[in-house]
């Protein structure tokens, strides 16, 4: 069932609110992160770990970090953002109409023409408020067990790998990199999801999901085709766009030829039946050796 969320989340995107976690009585929680505890969803209600946490689970990893009295000081806003929150309000009052993306333009641009000496004003207080932030960073990291911090600091580095990652996708996505092919039980789920019974996401993966269990090879054929399909499709687009990455000198982006030359089975076979012969020859050769003296 693990394996199915996972395939749901990287194939569909349906957003299956995978963050909650169940717990006695019914109740939604909302996963901690770090330097929080599991809160009930909608009231906010800190919730006991005895009690609610799975033994050895991702929760109550996260609630045995040993969140302290004290919660992390939160990182000062920029100068821009400072700007941003204090003229947001105008904006919107003087253009009803706008959306969220045409007023953050709006705003953008309005920071772009503030002279200096206004700018300023909202660095200054991002300096102020810095300061501050550090003084209560070293105090909250000062009464942390060793545990506490060494988890605090394990959880900053996959923070920042998560960041790299999706800086990383972002960039691809702007370069048009093609969509990966997706599997024969990937286009399955894609077509059968919102005609699937269940009340909840959660409920029509499982149900899809034992369904495509049950199903004939013959049945999941026009589905493994159309993966087959989509596979040629992928590669096709992969070569032209590596090609385009290399005359835009982005070699870096390019599969190494191991990933793009996979052995055929025949070649494989050989290079194993020659491995296997050279072994058998140095192995009679040492007891040849061994018996001659």
């Amino acid at each position: 069932m693990a394996a199915a969320v996972a395939l749901l989340g990287r194939a569909t995107g349906l957003g299956l609110g995978l963050g909650l976690v169940a717990a006695a009585g019914g109740r939604r929680l909302l996963r901690c992160g770090a330097g929080a505890a599991l809160r009930e969803r909608g009231t906010g209600t800190l919730l006991g770990a005895a009690v609610l946490c799975r033994p050895g689970g991702a929760a109550e990893r996260c609630l045995s970090r040993g969140t302290s009295s004290n919660p992390r000081p939160k990182r000062p806003l920029t100068a821009y953002f400072r700007f941003v929150m204090d003229n947001r309000p105008a904006f919107k009052e003087k253009n009803p109409e706008a959306s969220n993306t045409e007023l953050v333009k709006k705003l953008a641009s309005a920071w772009k023409e503030l002279p200096a000496s206004q700018k300023q004003v909202y660095e200054e207080a991002r300096k102020t408020d810095w300061k501050r932030y550090g003084e209560q960073l070293a105090a909250y990291k000062a009464q942390l067990t060793p545990a506490q911090a060494a988890a605090l600091k394990e959880e900053r580095r996959k923070q920042l790998a998560r960041r790299r990652s999706i800086r990383a996708k972002r960039e691809l996505n702007l370069l048009g990199k093609p969509k990966r092919a997706r599997s024969g039980f990937n286009i399955f789920l894609s077509e059968n999801f919102q005609e699937s019974e269940g009340n909840s996401p959660v409920a029509k993966l499982k149900k899809l999901f034992d369904t495509w269990k049950k199903m004939s090879a013959a049945q999941k054929q026009p589905y493994l085709q159309l993966a087959q399909d989509d596979k040629v499709r992928y590669e096709n687009e992969m070569k032209s766009w590596e090609a385009k990455m290399i005359e835009l000198g982005r070699e870096d982006l390019v599969r190494s030829r191991r990933q793009r030359l996979k052995k055929k089975p025949a070649e494989t076979a050989k290079q194993t039946e020659t491995a296997k012969a050279k072994a058998s020859s140095s192995g009679k050769k040492a007891k040849l050796k061994k018996s001659e003296e």
